[in-house]
């Protein structure tokens, strides 16, 4: 019961305070027209909430156990840290670089299904020639983005920034972020794990 009224008012807090926030400074980059300060806000937002997510913590240092036992990486201390502290850089380098592309989407009206199916076809590629043991912590940190706290302002981020700009319909256009952020960390762990493999 504690934990459905928690969950419940956090929801209620993210709809009153989080979500408007978002969708306010999305506004009025937009209607001032600063393409770069709208774009450094999307990666500063991506990669500030994924970089602190627990849930990414807790992947990372497992991720790191499991490098270290199938001897990719030293079995020290150090060694375990050094991995799973870049792999959280990583990921959340990958989410910053979502939201980027995101925006870049919906001010340059880019096909959202094509650079999806570009993604997952990008995917597929790497998952053929990275290493085994990287391969199943790639497709989680694509889940472990999608945060309580990230979707909403990342959502509120899409549809702000769409309702701002003239053309633009923010049930259309503004959604498909998350996707990029679910997508992208996919890619960057992959080619991390081939780079450092």
């Amino acid at each position: 019961l504690l934990v459905i009224a928690g969950l419940a008012f956090f929801i209620f807090g993210l709809r009153v305070a989080l979500f408007p926030i978002g969708e306010g400074l999305a506004h009025s980059l937009a209607s001032k027209g600063s393409a770069f300060w709208l774009i450094t806000f999307a990666f500063v937002l991506g990669f500030g909430t994924t970089v602190a997510e627990p849930a990414l913590i807790a992947v990372a240092a497992e991720a790191a156990e499991v490098a270290a036992d199938a001897e990719v990486i030293a079995q020290s201390d150090a060694a375990r840290e050094d991995y799973a502290f870049g792999l959280r850089l990583t990921v959340a380098l990958a989410v910053g670089f979502a939201l980027v592309l995101g925006v870049l989407r919906i001010i340059a009206n880019w096909s959202l299904p094509l650079l999806i199916i570009t993604g997952y076809i990008l995917v597929v590629l790497l998952t053929g020639i990275a290493p085994p043991e990287i391969i199943g912590i790639a497709y989680d940190s694509g889940g472990v983005t999608t945060s309580t706290v990230t979707v909403p302002l990342v959502t509120a981020l899409g549809v702000g920034l769409a309702s701002s700009l003239k053309g633009r319909n923010p049930m259309l256009d503004g959604f498909g972020l998350i996707a990029f952020a679910s997508l992208t960390p996919i890619l960057f762990v992959l080619v991390y794990g081939i780079v450092i493999a």
